[in-house]
């Protein structure tokens, strides 16, 4: 079995098409647990019209390709870069979590659901920032 996963991987076709597979399952598993960890649902509140949760939930998608991006680009194996982007992705849900406590003042959620567009560009730059420093360090 890994013989024939390794022979497809050893292929640009195969290899692009494995981590592209990859990429997408981790953003569906990722991002449905960000979902689980919000107060409001991302998808209901974007069909709504909801800027601030558009632009929270899209930095935390480009959040999570980049750190993969990193972890392909270093030269890891898929299964090494599938762990790596994994430890990347609870680096930025810490992260998440850390803006909340940060800000005592307001919630965070509750304001984004507000649709509150400072705080959800906040939330937005926050996620690609973070994970820029986590793609460089988790490898």
């Amino acid at each position: 079995m890994n013989s024939a996963v390794d022979s497809i991987l050893a292929s640009p076709i195969g290899s692009a098409a494995a981590y592209f597979s990859v990429a997408v399952l981790e953003l569906v598993v990722f991002l449905s647990i960000f979902e689980a960890v919000t107060r409001y649902k991302c998808w209901d509140e974007i069909r709504k019209g909801n800027v601030a949760v558009a632009m929270a939930t899209g930095g935390k998608i480009f959040g999570i390709c980049n750190v993969l991006r990193f972890c392909i680009e270093s030269g890891s194996s898929i299964y090494e870069s599938m762990l790596w982007s994994l430890v990347g992705f609870v680096l930025l849900m810490i992260g998440y979590f850390l803006f909340e406590f940060v800000t005592p003042f307001f919630k965070i959620d509750e304001e984004i659901e507000r649709d509150n567009r400072a705080v959800g560009l906040i939330a937005m730059i926050l996620s690609i920032s973070l994970s820029y420093v986590i793609g460089v360090s988790v490898l």
